[in-house]
């Protein structure tokens, strides 16, 4: 913006300002999984549940949960409420959810992740290769650059049951990792300025 002074001078102003971010940590992780209780948070996407469920009975096969909690909300591009958030973060240890395979869902389970991390309980969100650039731009713009997603193979809403068990075995490895606090960071790296 540009604009003159009593005596002449101009004076120009940048309008962009500074961008800041917070950076808060990520919740501890976990010594272990057996005995937890699993949440399963369902964004509604086509094949979420199914890659969902997929999910839980796999990770079953390995780890003794105590419970496995399922949770549906029905807008997949709009953040989970926060009375949902709060009634998850209440009866779960860990939670699941899923599916970042566009842009608005990626960016809201992201988001729904973050929000209960902030509340204690680590979260792997499940997202596509194809939206691996937009989960790190919306961890860092949200204030959570450490956390680790999921990433599975794009795309998820017209797979075969084949395709749905092969994410399923990338859910399953991941996920524990996430959890535990041993997956390897993102390598692609943005950086929001």
């Amino acid at each position: 913006m540009l604009m003159k002074s009593d005596d002449n001078t101009a004076v120009v102003y940048d309008p962009r300002g500074a961008l800041r971010f917070e950076n808060v940590p990520v919740t501890a992780r976990k010594k272990s999984l057996g005995g937890l209780r699993l949440g399963i948070l369902d964004n509604s996407k086509w094949n979420a549940n199914k890659l969902l469920r997929g999910a839980a009975a796999a990770l079953g096969d390995d780890i003794d949960f105590a419970a496995v909690n399922y949770y549906v909300k029905h807008s997949f591009s709009k953040d989970a409420t926060p009375e949902l958030i709060a009634q998850i973060a209440a009866e779960n240890d860990v939670v699941l959810t899923a599916i970042g395979d566009c842009g608005s869902c990626c960016s809201a389970c992201v988001r729904d992740s973050i929000a209960l991390e902030k509340l204690g309980v680590p979260s792997a969100v499940i997202i596509t290769t194809e939206f691996v650039r937009e989960t790190e731009l919306t961890r860092q713009a949200v204030g959570m650059k450490e956390l680790e997603p999921v990433v599975i193979t794009h795309p998820v809403s017209s797979i075969t049951p084949d395709e749905v068990a092969q994410r399923v075995a990338q859910i399953k490895e991941q996920a524990q990792q996430v959890w535990l606090g041993t997956k390897a960071p993102l390598e692609i790296k943005v950086e929001l300025q």
